[in-house]
């Protein structure tokens, strides 16, 4: 009995030690917990995002440019910092490659790194214009397009972050407002085109929280002296000294990580999140959407009554319980 035992105890041993026996727990783990792609997670909503996801138990590759960030990034448990450029397609190409590698899949790539350029857009030159959109714009469809077949073979998601000045325009923000308003219908059309596969596609739209993205625009705007003979001058001055750097003040963005985080767990995710940290943001993006049906509507040959109007916006409203 006791040679039966031991036998028994060396084939499970020798079993165990055969090629891919011993690692295929690890593999299956892996496999089990789902990774999430999240770019620009050096600071502001990206960082806050990583933080809260690694918590709750998603492997996050976080994407960030500096090797300070990728370290420091690396040091959270369920979380790997990624070497991530999204204006650069080496870089891209190297992430996607390193992930497939990984071995865990990808459940989600969330787009959120993002700059600001801030100016009258009859003076705002070519260059500072390409810049806002090669990040903000360009960066998101790099990256979607090259992680695409892994979120389809995952059936995943892709969540973008917008803001609501993707919604509402204001003057000498024209850049980041086309930016914005350009990643809306971006997404829009994704989540349609990808349907099909069973991947669903969020917009995620942030008011005005705390973030580094003011002080990094400053930073850029003082380098190349914006306001020099602008005629925009008095303007960019007061809007200088309305976006502070210090914005300590500013409500941290848990409320944007938490919305991210149910576009990328829920099973029927919104196509749209607007998450604002006062009600007076929230009601300037309301009323800026009603105004612009309004001005579709005034004086068209088959321009709607008020009555009409609220029909299709208690239509509208059904579909969206």
């Amino acid at each position: 009995m006791k040679f039966i035992k031991y036998l028994l105890i060396i084939s499970i041993y020798v079993i165990s030690s055969l090629p891919g026996i011993s690692l295929s727990y690890a593999a299956k783990e892996k496999k089990a917990q789902k990774a999430v792609l999240i770019t620009g997670a050096s600071s502001g909503i990206g960082k806050k995002t990583a933080e809260m996801m690694a918590k709750q138990g998603y492997f996050v590759y976080a994407g960030a440019r500096k090797e300070k960030d990728l370290k420091a990034l690396s040091a959270n448990k369920n979380m790997l910092g990624v070497r991530l450029d999204v204006t650069i397609q080496e870089d891209i190409d190297k992430a996607v490659e390193l992930i497939r590698k990984e071995g865990r899949g990808l459940h989600a790539v969330v787009n959120n790194a993002g700059v600001t350029v801030f100016g009258p857009l009859i003076e705002v030159s070519e260059q500072d214009m390409q810049f806002q959109m090669d990040v903000n714009l360009f960066g998101p469809y790099r990256v979607t397009k090259a992680f695409a077949p892994m979120i389809i073979e995952s059936q995943g998601r892709v969540v973008n972050i917008s803001s609501v000045a993707g919604i509402f325009t204001g003057s000498m923000v024209g850049p980041y407002n086309m930016s914005k308003f350009a990643i809306e219908a971006y997404s829009e059309v994704l989540a349609k085109e990808l349907k099909k596969f069973g991947v669903e596609v969020s917009i995620i739209e942030p008011g005005n929280y705390n973030s580094s993205i003011i002080k990094t625009m400053k930073r850029r705007m003082q380098q190349i002296d914006t306001t020099s003979n602008s005629q925009y001058d008095k303007e960019m001055q007061r809007l200088f000294q309305y976006f502070t750097e210090d914005r300590s003040n500013h409500k941290e963005p848990v409320d944007v990580a938490n919305a991210i985080i149910d576009a990328v767990s829920s099973e029927s995710p919104k196509l749209r999140y607007m998450v604002v940290p006062v009600e007076q943001e929230a009601t300037l993006t309301l009323q800026a959407s009603f105004n612009r049906i309004i001005e579709l509507n005034k004086k068209q040959p088959f321009e709607q009554n008020r009555k009409a109007l609220i029909e299709m916006l208690d239509i509208a409203l059904s579909q969206h319980k």
